[in-house]
């Protein structure tokens, strides 16, 4: 089986800072989640006569602060507002991209992706704030971020440029010598089509014979030679774009897998970029037998590869179809409702007295982690199994390095013991060069 790609690359998709707080000249909002987008110079009046004069401006500032006290369905009121005031193209940037944050808080990833859609192709916001903007975390594990980050991928002036130009970027990384290779392509090629420009007249005149005419098998040698290197080039060019546009596609599906969100045993919810560096994440996918055969035959190696710091990821086919037994938690929330939600470990005394059973919790909290939006998973690694050829549903496995990169993947579940003498412990030479 062809390799199972990395969930992220090391480079970023796209080096924009966090958007700037929108913030009124004499009022400062706190927010636990500070609002991204967008500085506007404002006058001097207080937040109160700002409101009373309802301009675009006063109504997007009020709605940061009503988001930040958690009143997400008043805050989106005063965005939809600021749309409706003739707004100019920074506040119409800022109230749509706010009033997706308010969507996807919702669980609205349709209404959201409208409101981005809109903010890329009309108001030139950056694709790369959508990519790092923890409020937008529940509608990046959505199928309609998907749809919009394929847009984005396809490029074009409409939507999505400069994240088409941040995935180039990283693909000339990753392939440095593409751009050496076309210029060769191009230049050879017209070097070829400028001598059979002139070869085929020659050829004409050997063919007719006469006096003074070519020979005709040199002639037509040199046509030959000329048309087929041209052919060649220009099969060798475009073979090129399309191996850039897979490479590009797998690109963006490494972007998607990295934003996948998890939730610890701690009931806290992140993304899986976040865990670069301080785990090893092996993916299982497969039915619920196989994952549950290996997760078992894991529990023999468990201490060795919890040194090796393995974090197992299991996706069971289908179990995203099934209805939801508990009320999502924490996820899409403010960090501070986050941060308040029950940790696995905090009840434990009154569950057992047991020192034995209290190391064993431990250590499970450490080992493996739930995935959160299985569809979302799921729909990923059928994606990954098309691309390299594999039949999407078979079980396979993806070991990723502590940079986020591959390791190793295949059909099947991974062997234990193997991955036990491969991967070295996390305080060793070998795992911090690994970073």
């Amino acid at each position: 089986m062809a390799a199972l790609a990395a969930f992220q690359p090391r480079q970023f998709l796209c080096s924009h800072h966090h958007p700037r707080t929108w913030i009124p000249a004499k009022t400062h909002l706190k927010s636990q989640n500070p609002r991204r987008i967008f500085f506007i110079s404002s006058s001097s009046s207080t937040p109160s006569s700002e409101t009373n004069t309802e301009t675009a401006e006063s109504c997007v500032n009020l709605g940061l602060s009503l988001f930040s006290k958690g009143r997400v369905k008043d805050a989106l009121s005063q965005f939809e507002t600021a749309l409706a005031l003739d707004p100019n193209p920074v506040e119409a940037q800022a109230a749509l991209y706010n009033k997706a944050c308010c969507h996807a808080y919702r669980g609205e990833a349709k209404k959201a992706a409208e409101a981005l859609r809109t903010a890329l192709r009309e108001y030139n916001l950056k694709f790369g704030t959508i990519l790092n903007d923890p409020d937008l975390a529940s509608f990046r594990a959505s199928p309609e971020f998907k749809e919009l980050q394929e847009e984005a991928r396809l490029g074009g002036e409409d939507i999505g440029y400069s994240f088409r130009r941040d995935l180039k970027l990283i693909s000339e990384v990753q392939a440095p010598f593409r751009g050496v290779r076309r210029f060769f392509y191009v230049a050879f090629s017209a070097a070829a089509g400028i001598s059979t420009f002139f070869t085929v007249p020659r050829l004409i005149r050997s063919i007719t014979g006469g006096e003074g005419a070519p020979d005709i098998w040199e002639t037509a040698g040199n046509a030959a030679i000329n048309i087929g290197g041209i052919i060649v080039l220009v099969a060798l060019f475009f073979w090129d774009n399309k191996k850039e546009e897979e490479q590009l596609a797998q690109i963006s599906r490494d972007e998607t897998l990295s934003r996948l969100p998890l939730r610890l045993s701690t009931n806290r919810i992140v993304e899986l970029v976040q865990l670069r560096d301080t785990a090893r994440p092996v993916i299982l996918a497969g039915s619920k037998e196989s994952i549950s055969a290996a997760m078992q035959k894991a529990e023999r190696f468990r201490t060795e590869l919890l040194k090796r710091g393995v974090l197992l990821i299991p996706v069971i086919w289908g179990e995203g179809r099934k209805p939801p037994i508990e009320e999502r938690k924490g996820f899409g929330a403010p960090a501070k409702a986050a941060a308040s939600l029950p940790s696995i470990g905090e009840d434990f005394e009154k569950r057992t007295q047991s020192i034995t059973a209290k190391s064993r919790l431990k250590a499970e909290m450490r080992f493996k982690a739930e995935i959160v939006s299985p569809n979302e998973w799921e729909r990923w690694i059928r994606d990954q199994q098309k691309s390299e050829g594999v039949t999407p549903g078979e079980d396979v496995y993806i070991i990723l390095r502590l940079d986020g990169r591959a390791r190793r993947s295949g059909k099947g579940m991974p062997d234990w013991q193997q991955i036990v003498k491969e991967l070295p412990p996390m305080e060793a030479l070998l795992s911090k060069l690994e970073r």
